[in-house]
């Protein structure tokens, strides 16, 4: 499914205040494939939907205006990022809320359905009694005097609720004849329902008939009953490329649930708490899930808890360790604890780190925590008697890619299928994208099936279609190169500076056990330089293509900012978004920009601790599998010393200025598109171009179509005479003395 990252801002709109409608832009709505008023999905804190419309004129494109109430549903705040995809919505067939208790005493269930009517929402969700405008068919002043008859002015400024849907666990939409009732004794702000106990069969313990909240003794709204919810989707034999962290994880379960006496005899603890890590998307909860099973697991869902208020969060967690305590045992999963314990500790984390202290000391009960950024995590939570265990997931290798597709095809009808062709073409995809490629294929294979009367059959094309469509999350809101189609048999010439880079960048992700048989490590950086106009940047993109790698690409000057910490952050998280979608290249074009002589600028050090940040990442602790980084320049004398040292950009490549056979290929290549006449000889034309740099030559094509346009604007093909006319106006761009200036620095490394 698509989705879009854009930025939220509050919409000033009063006819939209507070109705739960968000506005995008025509092109957003295009790229979403959406129609005004369908359901739209907002994932930032906490994930809610929303009716979507269309942005007032002038609205940048990558604005999405939400009210303050749908701002507050989705946990964000003004200028924050929010990904906003297509949401699959049902219509309710029941819908309970809560909200004051003059309210529910004075508004009648059927006037409340006509407030709400049309509205998405999800449980959890704070809506107002603001009907949306539904069209002249149904309009929004009935259910407003109806409202303020029942309840006068103060409807206006009533917020609910929404503590139960049905279907659950979905968006729904109010519907005519939608079930809307108040869930009495629940106040206006009461706690989202993350709390869900979950019984497979097989389980002996016994679970209470009802889920109490331990602060309040009332029931929690919206919890599932137990053995109410289905089993796993996959067992532990079905997960592919995570068994030594099942197995792991396993042993750990059945030995400080199973059989805690054995630990005990040798004098250790049996408490369990572990902290399962990985990218987005890799399956970590699934893991846990299927791990777990046919123990007693109660989850607390981190993003929804953390987005409550303080005494809410407390209340939720204290509900979860009581569930799974009081001598029943069980398994606690918290899933993106992250949300609910972040890094800058706030002063009810530690109110919360005692309630699941308190759960641990029980008999029988094991913590599980997930999270995608283990460095955003409150540091107590790794105390030794909390999550003082860690199971790592890694990104897919394409062999693991490839085992993923076959299980998650395994029961759909497919032709002649080349699995190993696209897990090569997917890296950084973890399983979650990986189910998304399967179903934009599936929706590509439906669409030619009702289109063509046949029978549904998956193919290798629809699945090379999707990989055109579908952003991996490890790249989600990064700037990556565009590839198109590019290899390094599209670039002309440069025999050398080829071989240089397929030996540098592509002999260690294609023959990793030939490095490891002869012993050695793998380049890990690699410097293009050469005059402007020659082609690094092409050849980093024919690179790329040829690989299938995900490209990482900045520019020096972009990583540069004033305030101290920020361009070595920025640094970090430019690495960390490679590693976690690797194999993947870092591009750094003009960095002697970003990594110039330390000691020789007079910018208050920034630009010396970015090259402290670049040299740590290159070669520090922390291990830089599976990227290559690859820096392009056109001064090379500029960049600081030590980062051409072995260990970083070690290997240096001169991309040289093209000689008349490299340009009559850069002609040929580049002319593949324009229809010329023969009365054109591109082997001449090279041998005439001197001092022409690769730029220059695509320059000279380009200008010859606009001289036969201008010529005759309905021109057929460009002649002889349209080169000529170019060649008057296109001159060579090469300067001599920069150009043996980078001979001689080429001379000196060798």
């Amino acid at each position: 499914m698509a989705e879009l990252a854009l930025t939220v801002r509050l919409n000033p709109s009063a006819a939209d205040a507070r109705r739960g409608v968000v506005r995008l832009h025509p092109e957003a709505l295009t790229a979403l494939g959406l129609r005004e008023w369908d359901g739209v999905s907002l994932i930032g804190a906490r994930r809610t939907a929303a009716v979507v419309g269309r942005a007032p004129a002038g609205t940048p494109a990558g604005t999405a205006l939400l009210d303050d109430v749908t701002l507050s549903n989705a946990g964000l705040r003004e200028n924050a990022g929010v990904v906003v995809a297509p949401a699959v919505v049902y219509g309710a067939r029941r819908v309970t809320v809560s909200g004051s208790r003059q309210a529910t005493q004075s508004i009648p269930a059927a006037t409340l359905r006509q407030a709400l009517l049309g509205k998405v929402v999800t449980v959890g969700d704070t809506v107002s009694l603001l009907p949306r405008e539904l069209g002249p068919d149904i309009p929004s002043s009935v259910a407003s005097q109806a409202l303020s008859r029942a309840f006068g002015i103060a409807w206006t400024s009533e917020l609910l609720t929404v503590v139960t849907t049905d279907p659950p666990g979905a968006p729904v939409s109010v519907q005519p004849n939608t079930a809307v009732d108040w869930t009495a004794g629940v106040a206006t702000g009461a706690e989202p329902a993350p709390v869900r106990v979950n019984e497979y069969p097989g389980c002996s313990a016994q679970a209470p008939a009802s889920h109490l909240d331990t602060v309040t003794g009332r029931d929690l709204p919206g919890s599932v009953p137990v053995g109410t919810a289905p089993p796993p989707e996959l067992k532990v034999e079905d997960l592919a490329g995570v068994q030594p962290q099942a197995a792991k994880l396993t042993e750990w379960l059945s030995l400080a649930l199973d059989e805690p006496e054995l630990l005990k005899a040798l004098g250790a603890n049996p408490r369990l708490g572990v902290l399962v890590t990985g990218p987005a998307g890799v399956g970590k909860t699934t893991l846990a899930r299927a791990v777990v099973t046919p123990r007693r697991i109660v989850e607390l869902d981190g993003p929804s808890v953390g987005a409550a208020e303080s005494g809410a969060r407390l209340r939720a967690v204290a509900a979860a360790a009581a569930a799974v305590g009081s001598g029943r045992g069980g398994i606690l999963l918290i899933t993106d604890i992250d949300a609910l314990l972040p890094e800058p500790a706030e002063p009810v984390a530690t109110l919360i780190l005692d309630q699941l202290r308190a759960a641990l000391a029980e008999p029988c009960v094991a913590l599980l925590a997930t999270t995608a950024h283990p460095a955003a995590i409150d540091r107590r939570l790794r105390a030794p008697d909390l999550c003082d265990r860690e199971v790592a997931l890694t990104l897919p290798t394409a062999g693991m890619r490839r085992a993923l597709l076959e299980q998650l095809l395994r029961k759909v009808p497919t032709g002649e299928l080349r699995l190993d062709e696209i897990a090569s073409s997917a890296p950084g995809f973890v399983v979650a994208d990986l189910a998304a490629l399967c179903r934009e294929a599936a929706l590509r294979a439906a669409a030619r099936a009702s289109r063509d009367g046949t029978e549904p059959l998956l193919e290798q094309e629809d699945l090379r279609g999707a990989l055109e469509v579908i952003r991996p999350l490890s790249r989600s809101g990064t700037d990556e190169l565009a590839l198109g189609d590019l290899g390094l048999d599209d670039v002309g010439d440069m025999a050398e500076t080829k071989q240089a880079l397929t030996e540098s960048v592509l002999w260690p992700l294609r023959h990793p056990d030939s490095f490891a048989r002869l012993g050695i490590e793998p380049p890990r950086g690699v410097l293009l330089y050469g005059p402007p106009g020659c082609g690094k940047t092409f050849l980093v993109r024919a690179l790329a293509g040829s690989g299938q790698l995900s490209v990482h690409t900045v520019k020096g000057a972009e990583l540069m900012d004033k305030w101290v910490g920020s361009s070595e952050r920025a640094v970090r998280e430019l690495f960390q978004r490679a590693r976690d979608s690797a194999p993947s290249l870092i591009f750094l074009d003009e960095v002697d920009a970003l990594a110039p002589r330390r000691g020789q600028s007079s910018d208050s050090g920034v630009t010396d601790r970015v090259v402290a940040a670049l040299l740590t990442e290159l070669d520090g602790v922390e291990p830089l599998r599976d990227v290559v980084v690859l820096g392009a320049t056109n001064r090379p004398e500029l960049i600081d010393p030590a980062l051409l040292r072995p260990g970083r950009l070690e290997r240096l490549v001169f991309v040289p200025p093209p000689d008349a056979e490299a340009r009559a290929a850069i002609l040929r290549t580049t002319g593949r598109a324009v229809p010329l006449a023969e009365s054109v000889d591109l082997d001449r034309l090279a041998a005439e171009l001197d001092g022409f740099s690769a730029a220059d030559c695509a320059a000279l094509l380009r200008e010859a179509a606009l001289a036969a346009m201008r010529r005759d604007v309905d021109a057929a093909d460009v002649t002889a005479a349209d080169v000529d006319a170019a060649r008057r106006a296109v001159h060579p761009s090469l300067d001599a003395e920069q150009l043996e200036s980078l001979r001689r620095y080429a001379e000196s490394r060798r």
